[in-house]
């Protein structure tokens, strides 16, 4: 009887250490490349991580590190082995794959091995000004004065679009941080301020709603200019601005590697996109994010998440496949 009593209990024991070893199989564990844990993008991936574990029960775990840069996300590609996810502008990647600009005498032949997942916000410029202050246009910032802030890449492509819009020595630049921004514009240290950021960006809806503002439309010519991706801003996303907003981005993806298996790639895309309106719903720079934006992606898509693209009929470029 209790020869019979310990063998049940050793079997049941085993049941559960293999039911155990199976649960413990079944959790998929991702490693996600962000950005600093200062920005909007390290948000993105919190937010992400979460829905991951949301959308699928548990069975997705992901880890979000800390990054310098897309650069270094992208360097990093060639050498972190298994599910290694990590944000980048496509740019980014085709020019490592040429060995150019950062990229030059860097080059490895695993940064063939990089494949695109899935699109998230993209990096969108704002020329934003004061409601009061009568600029409407590019060629009425002549004589004003304009808060770029510096090292970032808004600052960066502020500074070229004012230079290639024949502005350049014309406007005074406000000598502070993009951090000030919002209450130099109040106070009227500034006429206006050039930030990029996902777009509704927080410091244009502080903006917006404590002053009143006016975000400046590219033409298409000028959109042509700067040799950037063109974004449209919705009428009514800020408050005040009740007309659409043609502006610029710069495209940002999510990708990993061939070291990630099609079941994971599927699962991790398919997941993304069913969580996209409850993150929405929770931060609105996730509702400028649409399957055209696939259109941007250069290089291959991974066949995971190719093969949930065509089961839902998403258009995806001929080159992507």
């Amino acid at each position: 009887m209790r020869s019979s009593l310990l063998k049940k209990l050793s079997l049941a024991a085993l049941a559960g250490s293999i039911a155990f070893a199976g649960a413990a199989n079944a959790e998929t564990r991702i490693t996600y490349k962000s950005a600093k844990s200062t920005s909007s993008y390290y948000q993105m991936a919190v937010q992400i991580a979460e829905a991951m574990k949301a959308g699928s029960n548990g069975d997705i775990i992901v880890t979000v590190e800390e990054s310098q840069g897309s650069v270094q996300n992208v360097m990093e590609a060639a050498v972190r082995p298994g599910n290694y996810v990590f944000t980048t502008p496509p740019v980014l990647v085709k020019l490592a794959n040429s060995g150019k600009a950062m990229f030059k005498d860097k080059q490895n032949p695993k940064f063939a091995d990089i494949r695109a997942l899935f699109p998230i916000p993209s990096l969108t410029m704002h020329f934003v000004a004061r409601a009061d202050s009568g600029i409407k246009t590019f060629a009425d910032l002549e004589g004003k004065t304009v808060l770029i802030g510096k090292g970032s890449f808004g600052a960066r492509e502020g500074a070229k679009y004012l230079k290639l819009f024949g502005l350049e020595g014309k406007v005074e630049l406000a000598k502070m941080e993009l951090s000030n921004a919002v209450q130099a514009l109040k106070n009227k240290q500034t006429d206006a301020f050039v930030t990029a950021g996902s777009y509704p960006a927080p410091n244009v809806i502080e903006a917006a709603a404590g002053t009143g503002i006016t975000v400046l439309s590219l033409s298409d010519e000028q959109i042509k200019q700067t040799k950037r991706t063109k974004l449209t801003i919705p009428a009514g996303t800020y408050a005040g601005v009740d007309t659409e907003v043609n502006t610029t981005s710069l495209p940002v993806v999510a990708y990993t590697t061939t070291s990630m298996d099609e079941a994971t790639a599927y699962a991790l895309t398919k997941t993304y996109w069913e969580q996209k309106a409850k993150m929405g719903a929770d931060n609105a720079w996730w509702n400028g994010v649409s399957g055209a934006l696939l259109e941007n992606i250069t290089g291959k898509i991974h066949p995971g998440a190719l093969k949930y693209y065509m089961e839902k009929g998403m258009a995806v470029p001929a080159s992507a496949k």
